[in-house]
């Protein structure tokens, strides 16, 4: 990242960042360098459209892309097959119950599509203190005891920051990710963020919009009051059959 004019973060981790329509567009949305990954920056960054993405050896790196990926949660795609399949499925999706194993599975199992290297033992560190302070959260797909599929994100009042997915299993990602969107639908969560388009979070149904656009409707979400309580308790245990309606 030598020789890019963005400017560098303060030390302290409250310092602000600078508006994001200020980003590059080459490479898109780069918008600052350095600080830390404390819970305070890191709520900082989400709170106004910004995330981390570094790879080892690098400082960190913060973004806002023009446009943004971003899925309703009244419209993330399930095919036709992919319902039949559900029907007859034993599966069921709960959350925060293996937080910590969703981040390391989705640091080290490839997923087509997605960035594969990108979560950093840093970032696993920092993604697992924002959980225990009651800010990032996880939705898993079961069979049985075993864990087969999950995703991961930070939530700030009513919006939803979606980080990354894995599958164990063919569909295990696609039915956490269904899941979360069902359940968020339910709580009257409307947005899910994707941050960066692939082709295989289109053909999910992500959406996207020009950044303005996503900032403007993500301000009045993270604004809103988060609905107290446990998101174990909250989110119950959904079996996957229920998705397929």
């Amino acid at each position: 990242m030598s020789g890019l004019n963005v400017p560098v973060l303060g030390d302290a981790p409250d310092s602000p960042f600078p508006d994001p329509a200020d980003a590059l567009r080459e490479p898109d949305g780069l918008l600052a360098i350095g600080g830390d990954l404390e819970p305070v920056r890191l709520l900082n960054a989400y709170g106004h459209g910004i995330f981390p993405w570094f790879s080892e050896g690098q400082p960190p790196l913060w973004w806002s892309p023009d446009p943004r990926t971003v899925f309703r949660t009244d419209n993330v795609a399930t095919s036709r097959r992919f319902r039949r399949s559900l029907k007859s499925s034993p599966w069921t999706v709960r959350a925060d119950t293996a937080f910590d194993s969703v981040v390391a599975a989705c640091a080290l199992i490839p997923r087509p599509g997605q960035r594969g290297t990108w979560i950093t033992p840093a970032m696993e560190s920092a993604y697992v203190r924002l959980h225990a302070e009651g800010h990032a959260h996880s939705v898993e797909t079961w069979d049985g005891d075993e864990l087969i599929g999950g995703v991961y994100g930070v939530a700030i009042g009513r919006m939803f920051f979606g980080e990354s997915m894995f599958s164990r299993r063919p569909d295990g990602s696609k039915v956490a990710l269904a899941g979360l969107a069902h359940r968020l639908h339910h709580w009257g969560w409307p947005l899910i963020d994707a941050q960066v388009e692939n082709p295989h979070l289109v053909s999910l149904g992500a959406q996207l919009w020009p950044r303005a656009r996503f900032l403007e409707a993500m301000a009045a979400l993270v604004d809103a009051p988060a609905p107290p309580g446990s998101w174990t308790a909250a989110f119950g245990e959904l079996d996957s059959a229920a998705l397929a309606r």
